[in-house]
């Protein structure tokens, strides 16, 4: 898949060891970037992805590719047994513990290694998984959503949030060149790694979008797929089931 071929750098390292090196490098200003990129509705749209969990009172929760923790964070409100986040930053990873500790989640929630397409996590494990803007970072994007439904129970759920393009072409024209300008440029003046914002925006595009990665999804035999645009189409939510 084109998607799989995208990345931060140009040296012959892996994706994943790329990626990870890309997330330590703006590990303490991701934060503050995504916040500014997405006008501050990340947390909100990462709430609206809880409420579809809702119906099913999920227990045990994964996150994967959590990063700081926002989704886990967020999730703590289901009233789950246990949620483990699971990333291949280590510095990303760091911060969260952080974060989760400050807000007195550190006893249900631990963060630890761990990567989608290798997770050794028993066959259905899990009521419930959690995916925020990282889905596009899989090396091997099928093998990685194969792996998160082995390790799904049966009927349990999969939320994904990611990045996306709006369908209207008005809006598409204009957010594409604000995109592929001011992202960028905002990621070179808060973290100093500019080529980890030039990813952010060729991964994007490359991304398979909406319908596109809802097909991916009935390929790989998930159920009750659908997605949900966000704002002005410049995120969409995807869910399934096992």
């Amino acid at each position: 898949m084109q998607h799989d071929k995208v990345t931060p750098y140009t040296n012959a390292d892996p994706k994943k060891e790329q990626v990870a090196k890309m997330f330590d490098n703006i590990a303490k200003r991701y934060d503050l970037i995504n916040t500014i990129l997405s006008f501050g509705t990340h947390k909100s749209w990462r709430k609206k992805c809880v409420r579809l969990l809702k119906s099913k009172q999920p227990k045990n929760i994964l996150d994967v590719a959590t990063g700081t923790g926002d989704f886990a964070i967020a999730c703590a409100e289901l009233n789950p047994t246990k949620i483990i986040g699971i990333d291949i930053s280590e510095g990303m990873m760091e911060l969260g513990r952080e974060k989760i500790k400050n807000v007195g989640l550190d006893k249900l929630i631990t963060l630890e290694y761990g990567n989608a397409e290798t997770l050794d996590f028993p066959d259905d494990t899990f009521d419930a998984i959690v995916v925020g803007f990282g889905v596009r970072n899989f090396e091997n994007l099928e093998k990685g959503l194969l792996n998160l439904q082995r390790i799904l129970k049966p009927n349990g759920q999969i939320v994904i949030l990611e990045t996306s393009f709006p369908k209207n072409k008005f809006f598409k024209g204009i957010y594409n060149i604000g995109f592929s300008i001011l992202t960028p440029l905002i990621g070179k003046m808060f973290s100093k790694d500019k080529k980890a914002y030039d990813y952010l925006t060729n991964s994007v595009k490359a991304f398979p979008h909406n319908e596109n990665f809802v097909t991916i999804l009935n390929k790989l035999n998930y159920r009750n797929t659908f997605f949900k645009g966000l704002g002005i189409g410049s995120a969409a939510i995807y869910y399934a089931e096992k």
